[in-house]
């Protein structure tokens, strides 16, 4: 595992750092816009005051922190493979590129001292009863002492089966300045919330009492509802993700390849709207996820 200098140098000196996963950028969104967003994504985090570390496999090495010519070869380069936590080992044993998901970004990140993780949307339980399919990342998040902003879980998910998951493996559920359970491109799952903060200090104040009370083995999520101005069209919405789930289908996607097929296609049938709203959710959980880290940091 190799951490970049600035980000070593942050957590040496306890300043507040945020990791970042990469798959957002080779499969989450569009070539090329997607090195532009990223470098997006790693401002938003320096301009709450925090230090962004962005995670991948490089060459067979963890990095924990990319520069500029590693993040063009995970945005550009056709190679680059979808990484899980069991995929971890066999990439890095042949030295390949990978990119990190939410489950690998945050056993990488608690690896190496990070507690404060932004992303888009959390994976979960999908749709469909023939092939029960979970995502690694509950199951990752139930064993890992990390803190993931996101937007809620994936709105081609199913939303209440994952929310029962989340319970039953004891990771802790937040929502900021919400009382309902965002559905990523959507404000509103559908499903409400037992537990809500309203400041990052509150957040602070809730990870520093984890570690006091012996929960901090266990993942906490923070659910960052998308801004009203920024979400989908609920018609539009619910439209095109019938429609997808029926194109996944008959394509016969399965396993961890149905939700890059189902985020392209929610880019195509939307004319964009769905990268519109995926770019501003990322973005805004960025930024909390930087205040809750300064926030944590000089609570300590």
């Amino acid at each position: 595992m190799l951490i970049h200098p600035e980000v070593a140098e942050a957590l040496a000196a306890g300043r507040a750092v945020v990791a970042l996963e990469s798959t957002i950028i080779s499969h989450g969104l569009p070539r090329p816009e997607n090195l532009r967003i990223a470098r997006e994504i790693e401002a938003a985090v320096r301009s709450s005051g925090a230090v962004p570390a962005t995670i991948a496999l490089v060459d067979g090495v963890a990095r924990i922190g990319l520069d500029d010519d590693a993040l063009a070869q995970i945005a550009g380069d056709d190679s680059v493979v979808k990484v899980s936590v069991r995929d971890l080992a066999s990439v890095a044993a042949r030295g390949g590129l990978g990119a990190t998901t939410v489950a690998s970004t945050a056993h990488l990140a608690a690896r190496a001292g990070i507690h404060i993780f932004a992303t888009g949307g959390l994976g979960g339980v999908h749709r469909g009863i023939e092939l029960y399919d979970e995502s690694a990342d509950l199951t990752t998040l139930s064993r890992t002492p990390v803190l993931v902003v996101c937007a809620g879980v994936k709105s081609i998910l199913n939303v209440g089966a994952t929310m029962e998951r989340l319970e039953s493996l004891n990771i802790g559920l937040l929502g900021y300045r919400t009382d309902r359970f965002p559905g990523f491109y959507l404000r509103d799952s559908g499903y409400g919330l037992y537990d809500t903060v309203t400041t990052p200090e509150e957040v602070a104040a809730v990870l520093h009492a984890r570690t006091e009370l012996g929960t901090d083995g266990y993942g906490l999520v923070l659910a960052n509802p998308i801004a009203e101005t920024d979400e989908l069209d609920r018609a539009l919405h619910d439209r095109v993700l019938t429609s997808g789930l029926a194109a996944a289908t008959a394509a016969g996607v399965t396993g961890k390849e149905v939700t890059p097929f189902l985020l392209a296609y929610f880019h195509e049938q939307t004319h964009g709207a769905s990268l519109t709203a995926n770019v501003a959710l990322v973005l805004s959980n960025a930024r909390l996820a930087g205040a809750v880290a300064v926030a944590y940091a000089a609570a300590a």
